[in-house]
């Protein structure tokens, strides 16, 4: 199994000339022969990241949305002009309503507006955890009350009923079982590594956790060098990282820069940043 990083929204230093970043993530993994896409990130640059690393998107087999905002889903008319073959994967409630409220304005930061209906036939809306092929698993969110790490966030939805807090229902983990144990993606981790984890662990029970790569949307609202959460808050979270079991960690994204030093200096042998270019063996 390999995994490789075709955007994010740092480059790593051996690719400064030949790579983008922006804010978005999109993610490529083979596994058992297959070519598989998590995001697309925010616009066309994964695409082009992709060609750079030598890497064909009309490859895939299977792609995913890991959760509806843009940043995430933003490449995928590129992806299926390029791609005529692959479907993907996302939750029933993955609809164009997301938002972030600042004050009085709420800013939409959902699925590109259009693109459910313009390629209807390239979607499977999943509803429940499911296994989609041998060793390939996704899983909904089953924490409770998600709705107060949605306040924190600033974010909303917008329903018929008005606006609503958001509950993450829209967002999923994709597991691999790899020769080590579990792989778990789960791009922004909107629930909490903590809880995905948890999550996990009791939706595959018996089963070692080799590795866990995701943002852990402790980014402040001014951008990847700032912080949402107190240093007290993000090193709780290293404490309780330290304390599960898994072997490794990587993330970048919206966990931000400040945040990743602090939980770095707390596990330095456990944890990296997964960046533009970043090739991972498991």
């Amino acid at each position: 199994m390999k995994i490789i990083s075709l955007i994010e929204n740092q480059v790593r230093n051996e690719y400064l000339e030949q790579l983008h970043s922006e804010h978005g993530l999109s993610v490529w993994i083979w596994y058992q022969g297959k070519n598989y896409l998590l995001d697309t990130g925010s616009t066309n640059l994964f695409a082009e990241n992709a060609e750079a690393m030598g890497l064909n998107l009309e490859d895939v087999d299977t792609a995913f949305l890991s959760h509806a905002h843009y940043d995430h889903s933003g490449g995928f008319a590129e992806f299926f002009a390029l791609n005529q073959k692959a479907k993907v994967y996302l939750r029933k409630e993955s609809v164009e309503g997301c938002y972030s409220q600042r004050g009085e304005k709420n800013r939409y930061i959902g699925i590109p507006e259009g693109l459910l209906k313009d390629y209807p036939d390239r979607f499977i809306f999943t509803d429940s955890q499911i296994e989609v092929e041998k060793g390939i698993w996704l899983i909904p969110h089953t924490t409770e009350n998600l709705e107060e790490r949605a306040r924190h966030n600033h974010m909303i939805r917008k329903k018929e009923q008005g606006y609503k807090t958001d509950d993450f229902m829209h967002e999923q983990s994709l597991v691999f079982e790899g020769e080590k144990g579990l792989v778990i993606l789960n791009s922004c981790c909107h629930a909490g590594v903590d809880n995905v984890i948890m999550e996990v662990q009791k939706a595959l029970p018996g089963r070692n956790i080799d590795v866990m790569i995701g943002g852990f949307h402790l980014m402040g609202a001014s951008g990847a060098e700032t912080m949402g959460y107190t240093r007290e808050e993000v090193e709780k979270l290293g404490n309780t990282l330290m304390a599960l079991p898994v072997n490794r960690i990587y993330t970048g994204h919206c966990t931000g820069l400040p945040a990743y030093r602090i939980l770095k200096e707390m596990m330095p042998e456990k944890l990296d940043y997964f960046s533009s270019g970043t090739s991972i063996e498991c």
